[in-house]
């Protein structure tokens, strides 16, 4: 492997700072001092004027813990800073917001809340990043309490808010209604139950959610956590148990957010005719798209960019954060998720099955999705 020192002087990451200003002789005392006091002053009478004199008006942090890291699993934070710089790159490129990546060398959910809510005077909001379930939810939850500012765990919203719209465009493909479909949902960490959320929002009435330990019910010994609990209460409503197996079994929908291959065609073949089919374990779907259609599947969407119907959280969190810096909103509600999933998917104008949502890069999502806080 070549020497660490080398390789920072050919690379050294994906992002930089860079100066709004020519910095010069003349401006130096108006940049910084002694005419910087005088914002400071302002700023020292009047808080809220930090968002028009400094960077926090356009500025988010990324912030990770690194305990669950893509499909990587908990590699600690500097193996988690090259995916926040990435994100930091990518809000950017597609939304305008400035963002910091910020990793912390700690697991600790207290201290984790505090550190966030310490900095919360530098920045118009906060984007959470690969922080495991159920850890995720206390964390988000408290900080959305008890900052000023807007916070979003993107795996969780990003996540539900891309899939629903992706959801939306493919029952129109397979002329299905949303309060009549069944659903099955693999996986229960932090996408899944907040995919399980949206989609209940959004009218559906038949959702079973299922963990490496079967179908979530409602008296199920054992292996239930609290979000899990809380799922048990607001899925299956005919309490229903067994395995992925036996839930998939006259199943319109199946949602993926678990593990590599881990249905085959045999499964999709039990399912009803026109299924929709959402496989997003990443880089390996639980089903490669050649099976599932093979099984029977009308569409099929994954998270890998080498398909057609790529579910990608960059299609929402620019936006989101775009909009929510620009009208100042405290919070990032159940209203603008809906709104922006629908937003989202309006862009494709006539959805196919081989087209039910906008190409990870399309310019046009961050301002649909930005204009849901109007």
């Amino acid at each position: 492997m070549e020497d660490p020192i080398e390789l920072s002087k050919k690379i050294g990451g994906k992002i930089e700072i860079r100066s709004k200003r020519k910095l010069t002789k003349e401006n130096l005392a108006v940049l910084y001092t002694p005419g910087v006091a005088d914002v400071c002053r302002a700023v020292a009478k009047n808080k809220k004027l930090s968002f028009a004199y400094t960077i926090r008006k356009n500025t988010v942090a990324v912030v990770s813990d690194g305990s669950a890291v893509l499909g990587l699993g908990n590699i600690g934070p500097e193996a988690a800073l090259p995916v926040m710089e990435g994100k930091a790159l990518l809000f950017k490129e597609l939304g305008g917001v400035d963002a910091i990546p910020i990793v912390l060398a700690t697991q600790d959910t207290e201290e984790i809340i505090k550190i966030v809510k310490a900095l919360e005077p530098t920045f118009g909001g906060i984007n959470l990043e690969d922080i495991s379930a159920p850890r995720c939810f206390e964390i988000e939850e408290r900080l959305k309490a008890e900052m000023k500012i807007p916070v979003m765990h993107d795996d969780q919203h990003g996540t539900a808010i891309v899939v629903l719209a992706g959801i939306i465009n493919a029952l129109k493909v397979v002329e299905k209604n949303i309060k009549e479909v069944k659903i099955v949902l693999s996986g229960s960490g932090a996408a899944g139950v907040a995919i399980t959320k949206l989609l209940l929002l959004y009218g559906a009435k038949n959702v079973l959610v299922v963990d490496s330990t079967g179908i979530i019910f409602k008296e199920r010994a054992g292996g239930l956590n609290s979000s899990k609990m809380e799922i048990a209460e607001i899925t299956n409503p005919k309490n229903i148990s067994g395995t992925l197996k036996n839930a998939m079994e006259g199943a319109d929908i199946f949602i993926g957010v678990s593990a590599p291959n881990l249905i085959t065609r045999s499964e999709v073949a039990l399912m009803n005719e026109r299924a929709i089919i959402f496989a997003m374990s990443n880089p390996v779907p639980e089903i490669m798209p050649e099976e599932a259609l093979a099984g029977g599947a009308m569409v099929v969407a994954t998270g890998r960019s080498d398909y057609p119907n790529q579910i990608n959280n960059v299609l929402v969190f620019p936006g989101i954060f775009r909009g929510a810096l620009d009208n100042r909103a405290v919070k990032i509600t159940d209203k603008h998720k809906l709104a922006a999933a629908k937003a989202l998917a309006s862009l494709v104008k006539k959805p196919t099955r081989d087209k039910i949502i906008p190409e990870a890069l399309n310019r046009q999502a961050a301002k649909v999705v930005a204009n849901v806080f109007r």
